[in-house]
């Protein structure tokens, strides 16, 4: 472990985008099922000021986290938000009014999320949008063109300065890259699940931020096991592990775990000066997926 203290590790991914490598989802601000307004408003306003106040200059979020409640809780909490601080978002759905998510892709709708985007978060431009494409309900590798090119179009109009894309295979990323220049990939991947592993590669190669999200999840007892002996061996806790684990697998991850408690955040944050050894790696890069 570094000395309390030390700084977060950062990545360049433009001339005016420098993130720690450490972020912060926002998702979990909102109500259950991601819906509706936090059971404790005052604390979800808390974590937000406790993650600018601990050096995270990365946050994760939606309108349709909600939806508009969490980008609403961030500009209580934030703004005027700190000049390092880059807030990233994403379009391409929308909820119901039970709370459901609607695939929302056409073009016109999402420069409208865009606009929505910028309303309640109180800003002039996105420092990043990522689009999320049909593949969080189930789509496969589908043309992502008209969609991004719909958001490079607000791209050249200042209205977004960079771009980024959620739940994307290879192949949806070469495309968009035909398009406008991509600085972030959004998918997921942790300990227990891998199938991203040549993406990742590809993302550090290529100076593009890979945002593994669910960072923690999908781990069966058995390797929850195997996870709690080197966890336990280090004196700290799996989560932890599983964190730093991601931080030491790429130097383009980058990690948005999300929490609605301020004593979770510090410990996720923690976890990014967490330097495992050797001997623990080998063991975490035995666990299959």
């Amino acid at each position: 472990m570094t000395p309390t203290g030390s700084p977060l590790q950062t990545l360049a991914l433009a001339d005016d985008l420098t993130i720690t490598r450490m972020g912060y989802g926002a998702m979990q601000l909102a109500g259950p099922g991601v819906f509706g307004p936090p059971t404790d408003r005052d604390q979800a306003i808390a974590v937000l000021r406790e993650a600018v106040a601990l050096g995270l200059t990365h946050i994760d979020t939606s309108d349709f986290y909600g939806p508009a409640v969490v980008n609403e809780l961030i500009k209580e909490a934030l703004h005027p938000y700190p000049a390092d601080l880059h807030i990233v978002t994403k379009v391409g759905a929308r909820r119901d009014d039970k709370g459901g998510w609607i695939p929302s892709q056409e073009p016109a709708d999402l420069k409208a999320q865009v606009h929505e985007n910028l309303r309640h978060l109180g800003l002039e431009a996105l420092d990043v949008v990522n689009l999320r494409t049909a593949a969080h309900e189930g789509g496969s590798d589908d043309s992502v063109a008209e969609q991004f090119g719909a958001l490079a179009e607000l791209r050249e109009q200042g209205l977004i300065r960079h771009l980024g894309l959620s739940g994307v295979t290879g192949a949806q990323l070469t495309e968009a890259q035909a398009i406008a220049p991509v600085v972030t990939v959004q998918n997921m991947y942790n300990l227990a699940q891998r199938s991203d592993d040549d993406l990742v590669d590809r993302c550090a190669a290529e100076n593009i931020a890979y945002a593994a999200f669910f960072p923690l999840g999908g781990f069966t007892p058995l390797q929850s096991q195997e996870l709690s002996e080197v966890a336990d061996g280090l004196g700290t806790s799996r989560q932890q592990v599983a964190l730093a684990w991601l931080l030491q697998r790429s130097p383009a991850m980058v990690l948005i775990p999300g929490t609605s408690s301020v004593e979770h955040l510090r410990a996720n944050v923690a976890a990014a000066q967490l330097a495992l050894p050797a001997e623990a790696i080998a063991v975490l890069d035995g666990i299959a997926g």
